[in-house]
């Protein structure tokens, strides 16, 4: 068969008969099947776009074979820094590249000869998409979920912009080799933090992997514990977060952060040249150097000091960088008996070590004792276990109006404003004389001008840009300026599950009364490494539009499918460097889609992924070549009678066996085993040899079976055996479980421990019966002893 010439064909057919649309008025059968959608930074589809879409198009397959309308659509996430990083590689404008590159893209997907309803497009960089990220955007502002502040990033000197904690290394930008600051920025953040414990809590509710869910529940970082509030001698206060206030009374000394607000007040004069410089060598970290573990402590004296509110004691103020600013309240309380790294600073810098918890059952406490146990030198906790002295001396604090029980979160509120060019402009206005202003949501979008310097200079290049940054405020008239940022890409793929099923809506997002009965996406497929950031966020923006009235559903993904990733034939992640990056069309323009998608399917297991292996594809090319002859036969001799009813009922074991396990497979994501049944099937099938109705009923269950997996080759055997529908509008086959109830089944035979054959039995077949066939089969008058296991095996000793 000629792979690439039935490809054009089949998909030009489909096309003509709308084989892939989405049927709205069967909304009540619907099944929302989702990839993550593309970033179209480069020239063409790679390796692991093919191993996503294409066999996550079978499991839409198998589902709209069994009478689901699916709805499977396709887009492009096309805003963002992997685009405009092409973009100045190349020295092509981000729009002229990005859009050729769908264009390419589009055209690969189509080739793909995957079910995609095109109909529904979503380009995240167009302004029909990204108005309503803008409108987004001002209905989280007007419902107090956005706001602006300023917030310490990393920023490098020589490449002029603000860099990730995971470009820092060992303190040096990874690009360039400059020693990176830390400074404050304003930026425009969501408070995705006001739905901590619902983003936590409703994790319950979602079938995802569980590894998944316990990323996000640690990224949440939910501690109880209690707050504690220490005045300042000479005026002021701050608050620390502990879960061990049990310790309370052996609090020695306290650490700031070298950010925190009140280091420059509180400073003595003898101690602010050190304060400084100390400040500026943590300015030069990144928060994951400063938190390591292993990193020797560091820290200087204030020179002030605060009063711990439990005894009244005056406690010396420290600050040192493992404390952030952007973590907790920027503050802790340091009790160095009972914590190591407050143990080793106090060690360090001969501060007081005091025990206040003791082993309960008189096990080895040397300091630091980090162990529950009972309260010492605890004043009126002493004696109480550390459970009981907690509630007792944050009960104390309460009622001194310094503290008490608390639950605190690791998640940050998120940080959405970008320095660069190619993204979603946030749609606020500055005035001088009314603030923030947003702009009002009939002048959206506020769309990119196309003549701007993008490559990276430090600040915003959209500030550059007199024409573009200099407006008029909308509430007084006077003159303003756009915010010069753009929004991070994240909040473009934060909502576009809600969009896809309103692409054509022109007067809004989404029509809340549709969108209700679309959403959530049934199964959503894509990598683990968006864990803690596109699929938090997701969840973030429904429940806020939820609040808001604009939907009601509570999480937007019902299920969720990570695939694995499939490594160089070096067993190593494919990368340039390494020279082992395999080009999907390098395969497909000499097999053809279909042969190329079923060596995905078998060669791996879907959530594992592995090293590629060319090998394979001809042996399955070989494969689907044995498949054709065997139904093109059966075809031949669809008109003769089956003449061995045995074999024939052996054969329809084989083939309702092969429809469970497929379907079950399939749903399951196991491509790998349900092309190994199918395998298992043509096996069997030539193994029968009778040209016969029987064997050409086999074979047009087996071209259904197929479809899903090679859907062009299903076609073109469904209409060479005489049909005129379309095998893909077909019913998938439904197992008949009484055929799958063998009449009789072949049982060994052992003599004393020995395989001697096997004989054909019941398979509930008594005892009696078993052992007289079995002495039969072996000559046997008796024996002394004869082991039978219904159905499975007979043990004669003689």
């Amino acid at each position: 068969m000629d792979f690439l010439k039935i490809d054009k064909k089949w998909q030009k057919r489909w096309e003509e008969a709308k084989a892939d649309s989405f049927e709205k008025k069967n909304v009540d059968k619907k099944k929302y099947v989702l990839e993550m959608f593309s970033y179209p930074s480069a020239a063409n589809l790679h390796l692991g776009h093919w191993y996503n879409f294409g066999l996550t198009d079978v499991y839409a397959r198998l589902l709209r074979m069994k009478g689901h309308e699916v709805f499977q659509p396709m887009g492009f996430d096309s805003f963002g820094l992997p685009a405009e990083n092409y973009a100045i590689k190349t020295g092509i404008h981000p729009k002229d590249s990005t859009e050729k590159n769908i264009a390419t893209m589009e055209v690969q997907l189509r080739n793909m000869g995957a079910s995609f309803d095109w109909d529904y497009e979503v380009v995240t960089s167009r302004p029909d998409y990204f108005k309503w990220t803008q409108w987004l955007f001002l209905q989280l502002y007007k419902h107090g979920l956005a706001e602006e502040k300023l917030a310490p990033v990393n920023w490098c000197p020589s490449c002029n912009t603000v860099i990730a904690n995971e470009q820092v290394v060992d303190g040096a930008c990874e690009r360039c080799g400059s020693t990176v600051e830390r400074k404050e920025m304003r930026q425009w953040f969501f408070k995705i933090t006001n739905y901590a414990e619902e983003l936590l809590r409703d994790l319950d509710k979602i079938d995802w992997p569980e590894k998944t869910k316990l990323m996000q529940r640690n990224w949440i970082g939910k501690s109880a514990g209690g707050e504690v509030e220490f005045d300042l001698v000479g005026g002021g206060s701050f608050k620390v977060f502990t879960t061990r206030a049990d310790t309370l009374f052996g609090c020695s000394y306290v650490v700031l952060a070298p950010e925190h607000p009140l280091v420059d007040k509180i400073t003595t004069p003898e101690n602010r040249e050190a304060v400084e410089e100390y400040k500026r060598q943590a300015s030069v970290q990144s928060e994951i150097d400063r938190t390591s573990t292993v990193k020797e402590k560091t820290g200087v004296f204030t020179g002030a000091y605060a009063i711990n509110p439990i005894n009244g004691r005056q406690v010396p103020v420290w600050v040192a960088d493992y404390v952030l600013a952007t973590y907790g309240t920027g503050a802790v309380m340091a009790v160095p008996a009972h914590d190591t790294r407050d143990f080793d600073f106090a060690t360090k810098f001969n501060l007081p070590i005091e025990r206040v918890v003791k082993s309960a059952d008189g096990s080895p406490d040397d300091l630091p004792y980090c162990e529950y146990g009972v309260a010492v030198n605890s004043g009126f906790a002493d004696g109480k276990k550390t459970l009981e002295a907690k509630t007792a001396i944050l009960d104390k604090l309460a009622q001194l109006g310094k503290g008490g029980q608390k639950v605190t979160y690791r998640l940050r509120d998120w940080s959405v404003s970008r320095q660069r060019y190619w993204g979603a402009p946030i749609p606020v206005i500055h005035c001088p004389k009314c603030g923030v202003v947003p702009v009002p949501e009939k002048d959206l979008p506020v769309e990119l001008p196309y003549d701007v310097n993008f490559n990276p200079s430090g600040k915003s290049p959209l500030a550059s840009k007199d024409s573009y940054i200099n407006v008029k405020c909308p509430v007084c008239g006077e003159d303003a300026k756009r915010d010069p940022d753009t929004l991070d890409t994240f909040v473009c793929s934060s909502w576009y599950y809600l969009r896809y099923p309103n692409a054509k809506l022109a007067d809004k997002p989404f029509d809340t009364e549709w969108t209700d009965k679309m959403l959530p996406v049934d199964t959503y497929v894509g990598g683990a490494e968006h864990a803690c950031m596109h699929l938090l966020y997701a969840r973030f923006i429904t429940k806020a539009l939820r609040d808001m009235g604009y939907i009601h559903v509570d999480e937007p993904f019902k299920k969720l499918v990570h695939q694995g990733i499939i490594l160089g034939p070096d067993g190593k992640r494919m990368s340039k460097s390494r020279g082992n990056i395999i080009n999907p069309d390098d395969y497909v323009s000499v097999y053809g889609s279909d042969v190329f998608k079923m060596y995905l399917c078998f060669a791996f297991s879907y959530t594992e992924g592995g090293p590629f292996s060319k090998d394979g594809i001809s042996a399955i090319a070989k494969y689907l070549d044995r498949v054709e002859r065997l139904v093109m036969k059966a075809y031949e001799g669809r008109e003769n009678a089956p003449a061995d009813l045995k074999k024939v009922a052996s054969l329809e074991y084989d083939v309702n066996y092969a429809v469970k396990a497929c379907s079950a497979d399939i749903e399951n994501f196991s491509f790998n085993t349900a092309v190994a049944r199918l395998m298992e099937l043509t096996n069997a099938m030539y193994k029968y040899d009778d040209a016969d109705s029987a064997l050409f009923n086999a074979s047009e269950t087996l071209i259904k079976l197929m479809t899903p997996i090679v859907p062009h080759f299903a076609e073109e055997l469904w209409e060479a055996t005489g049909h005129t529908s379309l095998v893909v509008k077909e019913s998938y086959p439904v197992c008949d479980e009484t055929k799958l109830v063998k009449a009789e089944v072949e049982i060994p035979v052992q003599l004393l421990g020995k395989l001697k054959g096997t004989i054909l039995l019941s398979p509930d077949a008594d005892e009696a019966t078993a052992s007289k066939e079995a002495l039969a089969f072996l000559g046997l008058d008796s024996a002394k002893k004869i082991i039978y296991k219904a159905g499975k095996i007979i043990n004669v000793i003689a």
